[in-house]
């Protein structure tokens, strides 16, 4: 028994996030500003996010185009977790500890809709078709 999509998402979205966070404390151990550990991350996990995506969430064939509007949709990511980073680590004052894991479980409906039009999406194929496919 295979598991649905969203439990699938879940379980990749985990993943993607735990390992963002943990670059996040390791980029704040290293004293590194938290823009330079978000871009280290972005590239990590694009690659990893994308690779678990396609293979287990979606069960699909990796394309080169799929990557790029993925790791396109996925950049998204960075100026909105910049934005949520500052708002709480620069003006409300958390520490980066506890702001990276809250902007990250922020972040989760917009990688969902990201991701499944990233790498579900077949060229030419019209939006209303694909939506009666995805539903």
């Amino acid at each position: 028994m295979t598991a649905s999509l969203p439990v699938r998402f879940a379980i990749v979205g985990l993943v993607c996030a735990a390992t963002h966070v943990a670059i996040m404390l390791a980029g704040d151990q290293l004293q590194l500003h938290y823009a330079l550990s978000c871009a280290v991350s972005y590239v990590v996990v694009v690659v990893l996010g994308f690779a678990l995506h396609v293979r287990f969430t979606f069960q699909q064939q990796a394309s080169f185009a799929a990557f790029w509007r993925y790791a396109v949709s996925m950049a998204a990511n960075y100026p909105l977790t910049l934005a949520l980073l500052f708002g709480m680590c620069d003006i409300a004052g958390w520490p980066v500890a506890i702001a990276a894991p809250a902007a990250t479980a922020l972040m989760i409906v917009w990688n969902f809709m990201a991701s499944r039009w990233a790498i579900m999406r077949t060229p030419g194929e019209s939006q209303t078709a694909r939506s009666s496919t995805l539903s």
